[in-house]
């Protein structure tokens, strides 16, 4: 790791050379359940100002984004009904419920670990801390913003009270202009996002007959998503991390949807789902041109995970098709934790947790595939060389 050279030389310095097999099986936790409340892992101490123990210029990580990355931001709105925060939830790492849509960590988790940072706070649980006098600062670590269910157009889910990514960004303006957040810090800090799947979902709903073709939809959803990246960029985000959609089209909960196969992903929804992730992709590319000293990469999640439904077993993989908590067709018609549902005995040899999310397992090992992987997985860099670039702003 070098300081003040340009993301140019750092890539060529770094390129792929640290590059480690991104796909190793991990240990399996025990299934544990306790409790009824939500509480959260330990986090950043007030004043932190990022680790230097592994030699990474990373100090916090901003995150924007649906269920895939929410840590409980729906579970301090109170007008919110997408939740998580009840078990089992949460059960295989945490021990109880975080608010996090699965029974673990998250990428982003995985991904602060491997950093050496804390885990981010979602801004909602932040701002209710500094409100009653608990905290006296914003986390110094990052912040997380996403919101399990919202999309990137804003009426995606807006019946279930979420927060959509227009509203996540005007959140981190807000305090960008309160000065809770410094322009050197926005400069050094690693920007996640992450967001779609809702959208594409909902077009399917039946009760609500889509009025643009499946290509202009993805085409608004884009238009969307450009404008987010603008505005993180103008407030001076350097290093941005796009994570593409995962193939939604597999998920247990299309046996909700009249018309979805059983025996085989949703090709309609997959065909939109690749469509978007491609123009995810070419946005990413525009950025360096567009805005001199920041730059992206674009994590190939939906690659990744037809890799592991290709070959289960060399993943550890027992089933890549069934939800482990539900009921119901592949256990996608009741929510984990809901009335009537059934919990599998290893729930980390499960792709999918529930009847939308993957397990830790699942998130575990894309996750080593964007912090170290190839080229087909994270492009033109991983995040591990992204973490080790300096920008010379």
């Amino acid at each position: 790791m070098s300081c003040g050279c340009g993301y140019k030389a750092q890539m060529a310095r770094h390129g792929h050379e640290c590059e480690e097999d991104p796909n190793k099986p991990v240990n399996k936790s025990a299934d544990k359940q306790k409790g009824n409340q939500v509480q959260h892992p330990p986090q950043e101490k007030q004043g932190y100002r990022g680790s230097c123990v592994l030699g990474f210029n990373v100090p916090s990580i901003f995150i924007f984004g649906d269920s895939i990355f929410d840590a409980g931001n729906n579970h301090y709105n109170n007008n919110c009904t997408a939740q998580a925060d009840f078990p089992p939830y949460g059960s295989n790492f945490f021990h109880h419920p975080t608010g996090r849509f699965t029974n673990g960590r998250t990428v982003a988790d995985f991904v602060s670990e491997f950093i050496g940072i804390p885990l981010q706070k979602p801004f909602l649980e932040a701002q209710v801390e500094l409100v009653n006098g608990s905290r006296k600062e914003y986390p110094s670590n990052g912040i997380n913003f996403a919101s399990a269910g919202s999309g990137v157009l804003r009426p995606t889910n807006q019946d279930l009270g979420v927060t959509p990514i227009q509203d996540q960004i005007q959140q981190f303006k807000t305090l960008v202009q309160q000065n809770h957040i410094t322009k050197k810090q926005i400069q050094e800090s690693l920007f996640f996002y992450e967001s779609g799947s809702n959208d594409i979902f909902s077009y399917f709903y039946p009760f609500d007959a889509p009025t643009l073709t499946p290509d202009a939809y993805v085409q608004s959803m884009l238009t969307e998503v450009t404008n987010f990246v603008d505005q993180i960029c103008k407030l001076g985000a350097r290093r941005i991390a796009l994570f593409s959609l995962g193939p939604v089209g597999c998920v247990p909960a299309r046996t909700l949807l009249p018309g979805a196969p059983v025996n085989k992903c949703y090709g309609k929804m997959n065909k939109m789902v690749k469509n978007y992730n491609m123009g995810l992709e070419n946005l990413g590319k525009t950025i360096p041109t567009k805005y001199p000293g920041s730059f992206a990469v674009y994590g190939a999640v939906y690659k990744t995970v037809q890799i592991f439904r290709a070959n289960p077993k060399r993943y550890g993989f027992s089933d890549v098709t069934n939800a482990c908590c539900g009921d119901g067709t592949l256990g996608g018609l009741v929510q984990c934790g809901k009335e009537g549902y059934k919990l599998c005995a290893k729930p980390n040899e499960y792709l999918f947790w529930d009847y939308f999310h993957p397990s830790e397992h699942t998130y575990k090992l894309i996750s080593k595939a964007l912090w170290s992987g190839t080229h087909s997985r994270v492009r033109p860099v991983n995040l591990k060389t992204l973490a080790n670039m300096t920008s010379t702003s």
